[in-house]
């Protein structure tokens, strides 16, 4: 087991700033791309491209004992990302079908509403926290569309993923079990609905999950329950914390502002690109099923593994100037934002939608740009960007 005593390679508690954690991964890339911290009990990181995907395509490592740094997981199984394949299988099986193009393509036109009627008092009052007053509600509106939740649980749902989210920032165990049991409360809440009044698996993820059947058997109640609690929070946090990220670079790069406002067409590509650049979750965690050597460290079974995507992403061995926004980057598509293998991210085809959508809509409604008009405050573990951008919104004519 991981030991106090052994020799620190960085502090993961130290205090950060929005960048000083990408100067902190360079540093170790170059002197130590297999590191250890004493935090959370002991854990390493591995920083590397090369590593990272390396472990992403190997079956000898499991997200089923940790999988993200800290831990989180007090509360129970939570399908499909705290099981391996095959367990896991049945349960992305029975969401797959729900991200299918059609499905997202349906709801664009949600998604550029709610963007719209978000942004608008924003516009009015000329600013404001694009994290606070947008980013954090426009991911619940639009998962609240897609899992087919009544308006009166959208509101809920943000203020207990909110929540959830500050007890993580605040490495708050008991905050953290006490708000997650909050959203096991609201999965059981909509299974219960569902069983009542059952919608159509093709189009409902809580009646997907009912109607799915593994070896001929339904899946066990209190995994479809923890399924449904994790749907409800993973696709909020991610989208407020990049979306905020986007909005600093975009401040301080006002030409490239200026050219996505120009031309909207290159915002598929630019979304790519902020993908890679300002990953939203720093990984996720794997644990050794037997005793393994990377990059001449030696981690024994059950020890912690963070696989550090945001380090990945920016690994000057793959990515030509990482530090940079490069439009059109030749291998944009090798970035690892979302993970690969079986426990790549589920909701890839939607979180592109969210993200190109809210750009969109966003430079079209400050035609006069935007920039930072505060402090920006940084997000922690196991997120990585900025969880509050104070903007003001440029006059066109001044």
């Amino acid at each position: 087991m991981t030991t106090a005593l052994r020799d620190e390679d960085y502090d993961a508690l130290a205090p950060e700033t929005f960048d000083s954690p990408y100067a902190l991964y360079a540093d170790l890339r170059g002197r130590c791309p297999v590191a250890y911290s004493r935090a959370w009990n002991g854990f390493w990181s591995v920083l590397r491209y090369a590593d990272v995907a390396a472990i992403l395509a190997d079956p000898n490592y499991v997200t089923s004992v940790q999988n993200v740094v800290p831990k989180l997981a007090f509360t129970g199984r939570r399908p499909p990302l705290h099981l391996d394949p095959p367990e896991h299988t049945p349960y992305r099986n029975a969401l797959n079908p729900l991200m299918r193009p059609e499905r997202v393509a349906a709801l664009e036109g949600p998604t550029r509403a709610f963007a719209a009627e978000l942004l608008a008092p924003m516009v009015a009052k000329g600013g404001g926290d694009i994290c606070a007053e947008f980013s954090s509600h426009l991911p619940v509106r639009v998962f609240g569309a897609w899992m087919n939740l009544p308006q009166a649980q959208l509101d809920v749902l943000h203020d207990a993923g909110r929540a959830f989210n500050i007890a993580v920032q605040a490495f708050d165990d008991e905050a953290v079990k006490a708000t997650s049991l909050a959203l096991y409360d609201m999965a059981r809440a909509l299974i219960a609905e569902r069983k009542a009044r059952p919608l159509d698996p093709k189009t409902d993820p809580t009646s997907a999950l009912l109607a799915a059947r593994y070896r001929g058997e339904a899946l066990p109640d209190e995994m479809i329950v923890g399924t449904v609690r994790q749907v409800l929070v993973v696709g909020i946090i991610a989208p407020t914390v990049l979306i905020g990220s986007i909005c600093v670079h975009l401040s301080r790069h006002p030409d490239l502002q200026a050219r996505l406002r120009a031309e909207p067409e290159l915002m598929g590509d630019a979304v790519e690109e902020f993908l890679r650049l300002y990953t939203p979750y720093r990984g996720f965690a794997r644990t050794a099923k037997t005793d393994v050597e990377i990059a001449g460290r030696k981690i024994a079974k059950d020890e912690p593994i963070a696989l550090v995507y945001a380090s990945a992403n920016r690994d000057e061995a793959v990515f030509e100037r990482a530090d940079e926004f490069i439009l059109n980057r030749p291998n944009i598509r090798d970035h690892l934002a979302f993970g690969r293998g079986p426990h790549q991210c589920l909701g890839m085809p939607l979180a592109r939608l969210e993200l190109k959508v809210a750009l969109e809509e966003l430079l079209a409604r400050t035609p006069g740009g935007f920039e930072l008009a505060g402090e920006i405050r940084p997000t922690r573990c196991p997120e990585i960007g900025a969880l509050s951008v104070p903007l003001r919104f440029l006059d066109p004519a001044a």
